[in-house]
């Protein structure tokens, strides 16, 4: 029987778990299954917590996930095909839950199975080393409760940890006068300390959009956001504008490329993550832009110089969930040997057609598209439930419509599931207003 380390129990790596349970429960001999997670609950990045910086066992702070957000897209977007909203709440909600809501989905998934017995919690990975001579990896952790470390031989590890924790975290000459809060997103956890302040986000994506939103619905005087290339270009309320790069501070006053000035109360960093693997020797680790296609990845998951090792979830996301649950699904037939290692020459060969595509990539809507067709491509080699991918890159591109049309209301439109046809249903309450993001609330 061999033997697999899977670090991290975040989504992805939840979705390994369950990949390997589908095949147990079709009668298939599984290998032994070690999952480390370094928080003592299941959940990666949606599972919340208040502190920053780091842990109570003095461990860097894995989840950037801030109290009161809300899925910033539909879904209908990310359901699971072996487990839909309708199974799980019983009736149709709305198309952007709070974070709550959607960990109590994630969590709802796993929490019928047993396979939380395979997870470690509150363990840490320290160490990732292969032997060429045994070709088996040893994996050195650390339980965090007691200090004690172990080390353990695995003929497969599955990288499964996110790449959306560690911050890349960018300087500007004068920010030390600065004298408010300065923080990257990552350390952000919310908005309610904002009101009447004056914010600068730094960043022109999905962080800087959506906590520059939030703080304007949470009572802030203005949100200015700055980019470095192009602005993100909606149509914001008042109170709320873009301006180009930064190129200075001088106490709270922030100066812009354009030659304007504005004084701020307080200054996020909205400038992304990088790939970080701090238990990885170089030889095994993915050092990538976050793009939709990190090279040395054969069909996005397998590491080429060494293929007996994994990644899931190592991608910029459109698909989410969906998506984490056809890489498992992939990455355990290669394990299970349903699918054959193909040679170096025809790994090669691959990534060469998909990265020609990914350079060919001329827009959003394009790469939406190219992401829906690597889903596909893995959901056709394996036994994970169909599902109506383009449906689902419809709804993404119909998403991107509703933002441009309507950034502080799309939240309230809704979209139809793919996996059971249900049209989700307003919130009781439009997001601008709703003010309790609890799943009782939601819920009520």
């Amino acid at each position: 029987m061999s033997s697999v380390a899977i670090i991290g129990a975040g989504p992805s790596g939840l979705a390994v778990l369950r990949a390997f349970e589908a095949a147990r429960e079709t009668g298939e001999d599984v290998p032994d299954l070690v999952c480390f997670e370094k928080q003592s609950d299941w959940g990666g990045q949606w599972n919340f917590t208040w502190r920053t910086g780091l842990d109570e066992y003095g461990e860097p702070v894995h989840s950037s996930m801030y109290r009161n957000l809300w899925s910033n897209g539909p879904k209908e977007g990310l359901e699971f095909a072996d487990y839909s909203f309708d199974e799980h709440f019983g009736r149709p909600i709305s198309s952007y839950p709070p974070r709550p809501v959607l960990w109590d989905y994630i969590a709802g998934r796993v929490a019928r199975s047993e396979v939380r017995q395979y997870i470690r919690f509150e363990t840490a990975v320290r160490w990732v080393s292969y032997d060429e001579n045994t070709e088996k990896f040893t994996v050195t952790s650390a339980h965090l409760p007691t200090g004690k470390d172990s080390s353990q031989e695995f003929d497969y590890v599955i990288v499964a940890s996110g790449h959306f924790s560690f911050p890349n975290f960018p300087s500007f000459p004068g920010i030390e006068t600065f004298g408010g809060p300065v923080m990257h997103a990552h350390d952000f956890r919310g908005a309610e300390g904002l009101r009447d302040k004056h914010l600068l986000v730094i960043g022109s994506s999905y962080s800087a959009e959506d906590i520059g939103s939030q703080a304007y619905k949470m009572g802030a005087a203005s949100v200015t956001a700055s980019y470095r290339t192009s602005p993100m270009g909606y149509d914001w309320p008042d109170r709320f504008e873009e301006r180009p790069s930064v190129v200075r501070f001088e106490n709270e006053t922030a100066h812009f490329a354009d030659g304007t000035s504005k004084e701020v109360d307080a200054v996020i960093f909205c400038t992304g993550y990088l790939h970080k693997y701090p238990f990885l020797p170089e030889e095994l680790s993915l050092d990538s832009p976050n793009n939709v296609y990190p090279e040395g990845l054969y069909k996005g998951v397998v590491w080429d110089a060494n293929p007996k090792l994994f990644y899931v979830g190592a991608q910029d996301q459109w698909f989410t969930f969906n998506m984490f649950d056809a890489q498992a699904w992939y990455v355990r037939d290669m394990i299970l040997g349903r699918i054959p290692m193909p040679d170096p020459a025809e790994r090669a060969e691959s990534m060469a057609r998909w990265k020609a595509r990914f350079e060919a990539i001329a827009d959003y809507d394009d790469e939406i598209r190219f992401q829906g067709d690597y889903v596909q491509d893995l959901i056709d080699r394996t036994d994970y439930p169909s599902f109506d991918v383009d449906g689902v890159v419809e709804i993404f591109l119909a998403w991107m419509r509703d933002k441009a049309a309507d950034i502080m209301n799309y939240r309230d439109y809704t979209y139809t599931s793919v996996m059971t046809g249900t049209q989700s249903i307003p919130h009781h309450t439009p997001w601008m207003k709703e003010l309790d993001d609890s799943l009782e609330r939601y819920l009520s």
